[in-house]
C-alpha cells in the first residue's frame, strides 16, 4: 500500500476492540472487550492497527513471571508489542508525519532521547524506556497511541502481517545476527528456530549469506524450516540422541560460528554446539521466566577457544528500519497464521504451550 501524500481524514471511534488481560499472573487469559479509544497529545500520533502478532514476551507480561512489576502497576491492560497499521489522527505539534501514513508499533513506546545510549543507537537499553504493551498499553489494542519521534514508518509492498512481526521477532534476532558479527559462509544454529523469531532469522541469515541450521521438532516446523524460511538443515531434537554432536558434524564436523537461542530450553546445552569452533558465541535472545534459566560456561573453553555468550534485547529504530528493507525487497516471506478477533485468547494459550508454527497474527478487521 502505498502512502499518500495527501492530508486525510478519518473518522475516529470512541471505543474499540481490545485483548484485555484478565486474571493477571499465571491463570491469566485474553478477553475480547470495547475500550476507550487513546487521546493523542500534541507530540503524538493515533495509529489504527490492522494487526499484532503474538510474541512470548506478551505471555511473561501477562503471567507476571519476569522480575518486572505487573502490568496492572501502571494500570497497563493490554500487552502486545508487534503491531501494524495506519496514521489516522496526528496532535497539533506533529510536522512530519500525516494521517493515511502506514505506521508501526514496537517493543519500545519511547525513549529519553538525550541519554548516551539514546544518541549511539543503543535506545532500546535506555533507563528512562517505556516499555510497550507492560508500562503502556500494547498492540493488543485497536487503536494506540505513539510519539511521532519514535513511530515507525512501513515501507510501499510490506503488508500488516509481515510488516507487524517486524517491529519485534523479525528486527530482534535481526539485532543479533549483527552482533554476533557472522559472515557470509558462517554456520548459524537457530534451536527453537521453529517459532516465530527463529523463522525470521532464517530467512534474514540466508539474505545475509549465512548458512542456517535449526534445532526445534515437528514435521510442520520441519516443512516450514527447509521450506519457505530456506534452512540447510533440520535437527529434530526428539528424534536425535546427541544434538550438539550432529549439529558439530553439520558444521563443518567444527561447530557452529553462533547459536541464537530463542527456545529457552535450549541454554543449557547451547555451547555444546559451538564444538571446537574458534571464536564461536552463544548469543541469549530468549528470556525465560526470573531464575529458571543458566549457562554453564567453562572458562578454559572460552579462554582456549576464545568462545563467548552474548545477549541482546529487542532493535533500535534503526535495526527495525533495515529490518523492513529486508521485506520490502521480498526476502522475509509470510511465515504467519492469520485469525480473528474470536481466536484472540486460544492463539495466546496456544503460542504458551508451545503449539505454533512460525508466528500467529490476530487482524482486528476479523471476527
Amino acid at each position: 500500500m502505498a502512502q499518500d501524500e495527501k492530508q486525510q481524514v478519518f473518522s475516529i471511534p470512541k471505543t474499540c476492540k481490545a485483548g484485555v488481560v484478565v486474571n493477571e499472573g499465571p491463570n491469566f487469559h485474553v478477553e475480547v472487550r470495547d475500550v476507550p479509544v487513546p487521546e493523542i497529545k500534541p507530540n503524538e500520533v493515533l495509529i489504527k492497527l490492522n494487526a499484532t502478532g503474538i510474541c512470548h514476551s506478551d505471555i511473561h507480561f501477562m503471567s507476571n513471571d519476569w522480575s518486572l512489576p505487573p502490568m496492572s502497576t501502571f494500570g497497563t491492560q493490554c500487552a502486545g508489542h508487534e503491531g501494524s497499521g495506519v496514521i489516522v489522527a496526528i496532535g497539533s505539534d506533529v510536522k512530519s508525519l500525516k494521517p493515511g501514513m502506514r505506521a508501526g508499533y514496537k517493543p519500545i513506546w519511547d525513549t529519553c532521547g538525550t541519554c548516551p545510549l539514546c544518541r549511539a543507537a543503543d535506545e532500546c537499553y535506555c533507563p528512562s524506556a517505556i516499555f510497550t504493551g507492560l508500562m503502556i498499553d500494547g498492540s493488543y489494542k485497536q487503536y494506540v497511541s505513539s510519539p511521532e519521534r519514535y513511530t515507525t514508518l512501513i515501507p510501499p509492498g510490506v503488508d500488516d502481517y509481515i510488516a507487524g512481526p517486524i517491529m519485534c521477532s523479525a528486527s530482534t534476532i535481526y539485532t543479533s545476527i549483527k552482533a554476533s558479527g557472522l559472515r557470509a559462509g558462517d554456520w548459524a544454529v537457530f534451536p527453537g528456530g521453529g517459532g516465530g523469531v527463529g523463522m525470521q532469522g532464517v530467512q534474514l541469515a540466508r539474505a545475509m549469506g549465512i548458512r542456517a541450521v535449526v534445532v526445534d521438532s515437528g514435521n510442520e516446523k520441519r516443512e516450514m524450516c527447509l521450506g519457505v524460511a530456506g534452512a540447510e538443515e533440520f535437527v529434530d531434537f526428539a528424534e536425535v540422541g546427541d544434538v550438539g554432536g550432529e549439529v558439530v558434524r553439520i558444521c563443518d564436523g567444527v561447530g557452529a560460528h553462533a547459536v541464537f537461542v530463542t527456545a529457552v530450553q535450549a541454554y543449557a546445552k547451547a555451547g555444546e554446539m559451538l564444538g571446537g569452533r574458534v571464536g564461536g558465541k552463544v548469543m541469549c535472545i530468549g528470556l525465560p521466566p526470573k531464575g529458571t534459566m543458566h549457562i554453564d560456561v567453562d572458562p578454559n573453553r572460552m579462554c582456549f577457544k576464545r568462545q563467548g555468550v552474548q545477549g541482546t534485547l529487542v532493535s533500535s529504530m534503526k535495526d527495525v528500519d533495515e529490518t523492513l528493507g529486508f521485506a520490502a525487497r521480498g526476502l522475509l516471506k509470510p511465515i504467519c497464521e492469520v485469525v480473528g478477533l474470536g481466536k484472540f485468547d486460544e492463539a495466546v494459550q496456544r503460542l504458551r504451550r508451545g503449539e505454533v508454527a512460525g508466528r500467529v497474527v490476530v487482524d482486528f478487521n476479523r471476527e
